[in-house]
């Protein structure tokens, strides 16, 4: 998607080779403008699959994945990754390592929101190792839908998620994909040697 691409040559900022700063656009102050294209976009390449729901993991992929959900038409379900008293019956979990907080978390859902046969599609925010989709996919399942797409808006190529997710069988996209980046660059699969 260029005008993603586009925001993140101009707005983001490459600290090394595995750390993107998106914080002027993606997940600390949103753009929504870039969300809502971000959402039409995800409609676009998913809307063959018959979606039901659109699910996310907090916090940073709840703007792009409410923009897909409102263009589809579908309600989106949040999985969070804190402990709470209210979230104590009907959910599922299960133990998902942080890249970038390097900690592992309890990445819940609440079950009354999934129905057998549902057919979702998952929004992520960043692509790397692929901990978190997975984890995300595997309590979709357990509950009983179907995982029908994964979009990531951002995804580092050059660590094994995307791979990992494609083995095991997902269809997964991803709006703006990077082969490499370093202090100062990234190089986009189609677009290498991008300034960023």
């Amino acid at each position: 998607m260029e005008a993603l691409k586009q925001r993140i040559r101009t707005s983001g900022r490459a600290l090394n080779s595995q750390v993107l700063l998106v914080d002027m656009f993606l997940n600390n102050q949103v753009d929504c403008a870039l969300m809502d294209e971000i959402g039409e976009e995800f409609k676009r390449l998913f809307e063959a699959e018959g979606v039901t729901k659109v699910v996310t993991i907090e916090s940073s992929g709840i703007a792009p994945a409410a923009m897909t959900s409102l263009r589809m038409g579908v309600p989106m379900i949040i999985l969070k990754k804190a402990t709470s008293v209210i979230l104590s019956d009907g959910i599922l979990q299960t133990e998902v390592f942080s890249f970038t907080k390097r900690t592992s978390y309890q990445l819940t859902l609440k079950t009354e929101f999934i129905q057998p046969g549902e057919r979702v599609l998952l929004i992520d925010d960043f692509l790397a190792n692929g901990e978190a989709a997975m984890g995300a996919s595997k309590l979709i399942e357990r509950a009983g839908g179907k995982v029908v797409g994964i979009g990531a808006v951002i995804s580092k190529n050059f660590q094994p998620g995307m791979q990992r997710l494609k083995e095991a069988g997902y269809n997964v996209k991803s709006l703006a994909e990077i082969v490499n980046m370093g202090e100062g660059f990234v190089e986009f699969a189609d677009n290498e040697g991008e300034k960023a």
